[in-house]
């Protein structure tokens, strides 16, 4: 093994979103106003910064007013005003507009924006620049760092030019360590290196299992006499049965551009349900198919969220780092809403890395960040929010029910608190105790399969490299997935990475299809024994969204 380069910085941030970055400029405000010289490096994972960003998303500008005040001033894109709020309940063949007094106060977007979040981050990164911070992209990191004590003190980049046998290639790097006094880990929902210090240091002990969707979103250019910009679509119902978590958002922005996309919660029960395939018939609805004739698709992705909650949070410190953003699960669900989370919790963890750093502390827990964050509007915000996702459980009729009352009658001062025990990837079940979902062929005009559909998300990785999709046990995809399970990996990946084939012997076996990963991380959450780990490929590589 070649030896590895080391960097030092007072702070290393591990991820290139608005919590990374949030985190970053608001570090760099405070210690360019008080002279103090703070040094702060961000790495992405993305080529570039917005690369792997996929939001839908209306975007709540009340933390951005918070940390940089003069955003319009500076050009920030937010361009789009919300205008107009509609949402249908749907049948197969019907809606049904719920009428705008009666809809609860997490689903008016009076004052919100609707945005292409990566174009947003893109501009936060310009911001994080001109403070100072030193940013990455195309640096994946892998490895979380530990000193003698235990505590976190940096993270290693992965290695480059890694051929599949494990061989190198001419162009072979070795991975990099960046060490800090600090390290804030800001990767997203499901973060490889979030996940195994939440495992490590126990921080989700005592708190509900996680959470989470899967997004699955398209971008359209459409007929300009059917643009609304300004108009915010949300639906329940159709195509998803009673039982199963999930909606719809369709968001008019400029330019005669839409994007349309549906979350499907990691909790449903039928193996034979395919989040893409339920994305697809949506499109074909009455209501909504017509926004689409005629018009041209442009893009498409795909994320897992955390969804969980202020009940599912894990302790947001431990020795030497912290959690933001939806690493931890900021997320508010009855918003639908994420990035103004996200960026006030990396403002938070900003505050108490300022003072512990210029306490001269170092490799410490930041206790200031989650009492800072309890005396927050943002904990506020996701208390009255704390049962939306638990109501789920008990069907659609109810959940609708109880998030009025919560929200209407209670203003989300309810006096009881509702608890889920199950992880989203026990809830699947058997598939002969499943009815089987047989879905349409893609038309190619309004509904598309998932080859064509990740062709436009920009996806690439080399092909020799190592598969980044890893197994635990090589035998359980077949032995369990495929005979228990029917092979639910086929149908719950947005992108066509899991397929079972026949080998020369005529038996079954998991053909990964690893190139066509878009880093949505749905596997590494649903599959039903935990037996796929996700990890990061090389720096640089995935999808690459433009404005997504």
């Amino acid at each position: 093994m070649s030896e590895r380069e080391s960097m030092e910085y007072d702070v290393v941030v591990v991820g290139g979103g608005p919590a990374g970055l949030s985190t970053a400029i608001k570090l760099k405000q405070l210690s360019n106003e008080n002279n103090k010289d703070i040094s702060v490096c961000v790495l992405e994972k993305g080529g570039e910064i917005g690369a792997h960003i996929l939001s839908g998303a209306v975007m709540d500008p009340l933390a951005l007013d918070e940390l940089i005040p003069d955003w319009k001033e500076k050009g920030a894109p937010l361009d789009t005003a919300v205008k107009e709020d509609e949402f249908l309940f749907l049948s197969e063949t019907g809606a049904r507009k719920t009428p705008h007094w009666m809809l609860p106060p997490c689903f008016k977007n009076e004052g919100n924006y609707i945005v292409r979040l990566g174009d947003v981050t893109r501009w936060l990164g310009e911001q994080a620049e001109s403070l100072g911070v030193d940013i990455f992209p195309g640096f994946a990191a892998t490895e979380v760092l530990y000193d003698d004590n235990g505590a976190v003190r940096g993270v290693a980049t992965g290695d480059m030019g890694v051929n599949r046998d494990g061989s190198h290639s001419d162009h072979y790097q070795p991975g990099m360590e960046l060490l800090a006094k600090y390290t804030i880990f800001a990767e997203g929902a499901r973060g490889q290196l979030g996940r195994q210090l939440i495992e490590k240091f126990k921080l989700d002990q005592g708190r509900d299992p996680q959470s989470y969707g899967i997004g699955i979103k398209e971008m359209w250019e459409i007929d300009p006499a059917k643009s609304k910009p300004g108009l915010v679509i949300h639906t329940s119902g159709w195509p998803l049965d009673a039982d199963t978590y999930g909606g719809t958002f369709l968001y008019h922005l400029d330019n005669n551009l839409v994007v349309v996309g549906m979350v499907v919660g990691l909790d449903y029960a039928n193996p034979w349900l395919s989040p893409f395939e339920e994305f697809q018939r949506y499109k074909t609805h009455p209501s909504i198919k017509p926004y689409f004739e005629n018009g041209k698709r442009i893009a498409y992705g795909a994320r897992a969220l955390t969804a969980g909650g202020l009940l599912s949070l894990p302790k947001l410190v431990f020795p030497g780092g912290a959690l933001v953003g939806c690493e931890a699960g900021f997320l508010n669900a009855s918003r639908i809403k994420g990035s103004h989370a996200a960026i006030k919790s990396g403002a938070l963890a900003a505050q108490a890395l300022y003072d512990a750093l210029v306490a001269e502390r170092s490799h410490d827990i930041l206790s200031d960040y989650p009492i800072a964050f309890e005396q927050s509007w943002l904990y506020k915000e996701l208390n009255k929010a704390r049962n939306f996702k638990q109501w789920f459980k008990k069907g659609r009729t109810v959940a609708t029910i109880m998030t009025g009352v919560e929200q209407l009658l209670f203003q989300g001062k309810m006096p009881w608190t509702i608890h889920r025990t199950k992880a989203d990837h026990e809830c699947l079940k058997p598939a002969a105790e499943c009815a089987k979902i047989e879905y349409p062929k893609p038309d190619g005009k309004i509904t598309f399969d998932r080859l064509s559909s990740v062709f436009i998300s920009n996806t690439n990785h080399d092909e020799n490299e190592p598969i980044h999709l890893t197994l635990k046990n090589p035998d359980i995809p077949v032995e369990t997935n495929l005979k228990v399970y029917a092979g639910p990996e086929q149908r719950y990946c947005p992108a066509g990475v899991y397929e079972f084939i026949k080998d020369d012997t005529g038996e079954d076996k998991l053909q990964i299809n690893a190139q066509n990963c878009v880093h949505c991380k749905t596997c590494d959450i649903k599959d039903p024994t935990q037996n796929i780990v996700w990890v990061a490929p090389q720096g640089g590589e995935g999808p690459v969204y433009s404005g997504m």
